[in-house]
């Protein structure tokens, strides 16, 4: 493209100079035939010869002189011409004596004229002038004519010249066009031009389908892209790209991490009431990218995950508690104890269902009881009772009862760690539940509650805390 548009620029720039250059040619030729005819008028004795000699001739006086000036001049001929427009004077002597061939009556008016126009000699540029005697009448015309070969010998003659320019532009150019399409080149890793536009909508698909906040800053801090992730952690607007960082959020911790004025990893940041992690990395070009994650929701998604395990950890303990019955059981009706082992059934059945019904008549929530009776099993299998407080009474209807369940089973599992280590000083270890429901204030904060887990030795921490 870049050398099509060099060979182009330079034809089109040849062309516009080519086009004047003739005319100007033209020109040029007109006014040497004008001037050559000037000087032939005003040759002393030219009009005197011309009224006083008794008829045009090819040996005549008028014929010589501009036969001379024909020759020393390099004319194509030099006409003299009477009155009546008859010729005295011809480049081909038999042509003297015949009338001229183009209108000579402008001449004989008194005025001069310069033209391009065609007679016996072919195109030629021509000069006419007036031929006067010494009292200043009009007595002929003196007609001159310069062969438009000559003409367009000269303008061939300037075209090799400039086409030597013009390929020496050209060449220019192309070098030109060459350095830039390699620069080019290396900027876009060779890379075609369709490839770069797939990049680009690739980029901007992953940008904005991505549920994590990029943010981009320039050099000079202002954001220069921004996607929807990030717009709605930062409570961004699209109008927002290109204004300064402080300017769009304002100064305060987030503007500082993410102008890199807060240093390191997994930095905290709040925004609207959301907490944030940011991490930023610099770019070549003096901006910056800074990446956000919102950790309220990865708080929520871990809470979630531990309540599931708890709930596996409950359905497995379940199974091998289930499976450790049916081995006795099995065992006893083998070795014909019968009676014993309907002893047996009965006794675990009725600690199994009395220990649900405690709990779904305290606890009404679906999700908190069946967690207490899983960690009853966990419980029951590690040789440590759980129940449930007497005073204990729970409705079903919960603010946010994910959120408790978490709370719930990290406690008791605290508490059952604790409890199972006093087992081996001999003690019977117990863990007690209590939950009620508490007033809420108006401000909405949650009056003090009595310690939901209480065992008879302190909790060791896990590693999970509750939240």
């Amino acid at each position: 493209m870049q050398l099509a548009i060099a060979t182009g620029v330079t034809a089109v720039a040849t062309g516009l100079f080519l086009a004047p250059l003739s005319s100007e040619l033209d020109d040029q030729a007109m006014d040497r035939a004008l001037a050559i005819a000037q000087t032939t008028a005003v040759q002393p004795g030219l009009a005197h010869d011309l009224t006083s000699s008794p008829g045009p001739s090819p040996d005549g006086p008028v014929q010589r002189k501009a036969e001379r000036i024909r020759k020393a001049t390099g004319a194509g001929y030099v006409v003299v011409v009477d009155e009546r427009g008859i010729r005295w004077s011809h480049a081909e002597p038999e042509r003297v004596g015949e009338p001229v061939s183009t209108d000579p009556s402008r001449a004989l008016a008194g005025q001069e004229v310069r033209q391009i126009d065609k007679g016996t000699l072919g195109r030629s540029a021509r000069g006419k002038v007036p031929l006067r005697d010494a009292d200043g009448e009009v007595v002929g015309a003196v007609s001159v004519g310069i062969a438009y070969d000559s003409v367009r010998d000269r303008l061939l003659g300037q075209v090799p010249e400039l086409l030597a320019y013009a390929g020496g532009a050209l060449g220019v150019g192309v070098l030109a066009a060459l350095l830039v399409s390699r620069r080019l080149q290396r900027q876009t890793h060779d890379l075609a031009f369709s490839d770069i536009s797939a990049l680009l909508a690739e980029r901007e698909a992953m940008l904005h389908g991505i549920r994590e906040g990029v943010v981009a800053l320039d050099h000079r801090g202002r954001i220069r892209l921004v996607n929807d992730e990030a717009q709605r952690l930062l409570e961004l607007r699209p109008e927002d790209t290109g204004r300064p960082l402080e300017e769009a959020l304002g100064h305060g911790r987030t503007a500082d991490v993410l102008a890199g004025r807060a240093t390191g990893t997994d930095l905290l940041a709040v925004r609207g009431g959301r907490v944030l992690l940011a991490n930023r990395m610099p770019t070549d070009d003096g901006g910056a990218v800074a990446t956000l994650r919102d950790r309220t929701e990865l708080e929520l998604l871990g809470r979630e995950l531990d309540g599931s395990r708890g709930l596996i950890d409950a359905l497995r303990a379940q199974d091998h508690e289930h499976a450790n019955r049916m081995h006795i059981l099995l065992g006893l009706l083998e070795l014909g104890l019968h009676d014993e082992a309907l002893d047996y059934l009965s006794e675990a059945v009725g600690v199994r269902r009395a220990t649900a019904e405690q709990i779904a008549e305290r606890v009404h929530d679906p999700l908190l009881a069946a967690l207490l009776v899983g960690k009853a099993t966990v419980a029951a299998e590690r040789g440590v009772a759980l129940r449930i407080a007497p005073d204990s009474a729970l409705p079903d209807r919960l603010v946010d009862p994910r959120e408790l369940a978490s709370v719930v089973g990290n406690l008791v599992d605290n508490a059952l760690d604790a409890a199972a280590g006093a087992r081996d000083h001999g003690h019977e270890p117990w863990v007690e539940v209590e939950l009620r429901a508490c007033d809420v204030t108006e401000a909405g904060v949650p009056v003090p509650a009595p310690v939901p887990a209480r065992a008879p030795a302190p909790a060791p921490a896990r590693g999970r805390p509750p939240p």
